[in-house]
């Protein structure tokens, strides 16, 4: 085995979220303070938890406060901006 140290700067490292959630986070431009919500359908909890990662992630990057709940019995998840 053959290991070596080098620089961090000559890793290139790029995370993107992944394309599926590409619809939901267009969607999410769209949103205004108090305008309407998005309704997203699901199949299970993680499928949930990777969604509201993603959003999480897109509060993180755009300085934006969109926030969501979740009505178990119908499986959907709601997002809604608030600031």
């Amino acid at each position: 085995m053959d290991i070596k140290f080098v620089d961090r700067e000559k890793i290139k490292s790029a995370k993107k979220r992944s394309s599926k959630f590409k619809p939901l986070l267009e969607a999410l431009d769209q949103l205004e303070v108090g305008g309407d919500a998005i309704e997203v359908s699901y199949e299970d909890d993680k499928n949930v938890n990777s969604m509201r990662t993603a959003v999480y992630q897109y509060n993180k990057d755009k300085g934006v406060k969109i926030k969501s709940g979740k009505d178990a019995d119908k499986k959907k998840v709601y997002f809604y901006r608030e600031k």
